[in-house]
């Protein structure tokens, strides 16, 4: 059995709610009501960008439908490193050493607002090492902890654990703050390198963490149900989930078999593909992209998995998340050609940039981020999109480029709270559907928000 053989019951709103609960409950009613699957979205999305191609920007519906086509497999590779990323964090969180340790945190939590607080703080921690490890973490901690703690709302929980995922840009794997810290990024001839030491390690990119990261489990915590029957409780065994691990069985007869439950390949493995990484970071002194990012999780996979036939069912438990996003990252590709080759990511972009001035530029790229990630949920994507016409702004008007670099990532980060991508993956290891978390999200997305803003003000 599994989790979304329980479906949630509709919403309610109790007058004994505090003021947050209320409004999430109210957001919930509505995405209960009216907010289709993941893929329904991708295409609804696929038809406005279309519209507006042709009535905006004047394209003819046979311009509109080759943009779409030419576009629709242009990120074919980076899909195939995000469902890399997503596969190995997943096989590296259900291997024993590493599921333990997470089952160790999860068996802190004794009472609903512990639960919740304790799944923001971990999906919020493990965003900020790599935006897969955060969704994987997120899915897995919502259900080991929904296990233990048996009369907390499932749906909150899984909303707070997809809530920490809003910090990712931020984080070590900052699609755009490791773009152009890069030799040979496509804008170096505008802006030079700009190290990671004036994005990441910002005041403004550190202020948003430490604040979204001290109050936000505690936002989530004040959108739980006050009584028990407008909860939703799973079935603690819904929430079982198999850790592989067949170090315990008879190695075989044959040699084949013996092989096949050896430790000594994984780690001969695990351990070529360590050396490689001390060699790229400490002597070539490479950078942490997402091809890096991607071999460190395959080595701590090898490394952590007890054998070969281990491994193999290890990966075939975790495979089976990221069936829905191989299907809508082409359609996404599509929209994204659509944009790009009819202009209306630049009549966006240019929008923004025209009723901007120096002191406001870097807020309007955030907002324009956000707008423009609803079309373009990939931060390389997006940043491809904005950057040729935010940064030779940013020069025209005197504003560091580093600030229009986090302008864009924590845009994008921000309203993916509302826009349903990502959620996918993480809602396939928790069972439920979107609809059942985003009106909670919607919550994660106003708290955040006013953050972001007051942040941009100040520091940007």
């Amino acid at each position: 059995m599994k989790p979304e053989q329980q479906q949630p019951q509709t919403p309610r709103i109790n007058g004994d709610d505090n003021p947050i609960a209320k409004l999430g409950g109210f957001f919930a009613r509505i995405a209960e009501k009216w907010l289709p699957d993941a893929f329904v979205f991708a295409v609804l999305l696929t038809a406005v960008v279309f519209l507006g191609g042709i009535f905006i920007n004047k394209k003819t519906p046979f311009e509109m439908m080759t943009y779409w086509g030419d576009g629709f497999w242009e990120l074919i590779t980076f899909t195939g490193q995000v469902i890399t990323t997503f596969v190995m964090s997943y096989a590296l969180a259900i291997t024993p050493p590493v599921n333990r340790l997470l089952q160790k945190i999860a068996g802190i939590c004794k009472t609903p607002g512990q639960a919740i607080v304790l799944v923001t703080f971990t999906a919020l921690g493990a965003s900020l090492i790599s935006w897969a490890f955060g969704l994987v973490v997120g899915g897995i901690m919502a259900k080991m902890v929904g296990q233990k703690v048996k009369d907390v709302d499932y749906r909150v929980l899984v909303a707070a654990a997809y809530s920490g995922y809003v910090i990712w840009h931020g984080g070590l794997s900052s699609s755009s703050a490791l773009f152009v810290a890069t030799e040979g990024h496509a804008f170096q001839d505008i802006v030079g390198i700009i190290p990671t030491s004036e994005t990441l390690l910002s005041t403004l990119n550190l202020f948003l963490i430490i604040t979204i990261s001290l109050t936000l489990p505690f936002v989530m915590k004040l959108l739980h149900p006050k009584r028990m029957e407008d909860r939703f409780i799973i079935d603690p065994k819904l929430l079982e989930d198999k850790v592989t691990d067949e170090s315990t069985e008879e190695p075989g007869k044959f040699v084949n078999d013996r092989l096949d439950n050896s430790r000594a390949i994984t780690t001969l493995a695990g351990l070529l593909g360590l050396i490689y990484l001390g060699y790229h970071f400490f002597i070539k002194g490479g950078s942490l992209d997402l091809n890096t990012v991607n071999l460190i999780f395959i080595t701590f996979v090898l490394l952590c998995f007890s054998n070969v036939r281990a491994l193999g069912k290890g990966m075939v438990q975790a495979s089976g998340s990221v069936g829905q996003l191989a299907l809508q990252y082409p359609f996404y590709a599509g929209i994204m050609g659509m944009m790009t080759a009819s202009g209306l990511a630049a009549w966006l972009s240019e929008l923004f940039v025209s009723i901007s001035t120096a002191k406001t530029l870097p807020l309007f790229t955030f907002l324009a981020g956000g707008l423009v990630n609803m079309f373009i949920p990939s931060g390389g994507g997006q940043w491809a999109v904005q950057a040729p016409i935010f940064l030779p702004a940013a020069l025209e008007l005197g504003v560091e480029p580093w600030k229009i670099v986090l302008g864009v990532a924590w845009g994008d980060a921000w309203t993916n709270m509302i826009q349903p991508f990502w959620a996918v993956p993480l809602l396939a290891i928790a069972g439920l559907r979107i609809r059942d978390i985003m009106g909670f999200t919607t919550v994660t997305l106003l708290w955040t928000g006013l953050i972001m803003i007051i942040g941009f003000l100040i520091f940007g």
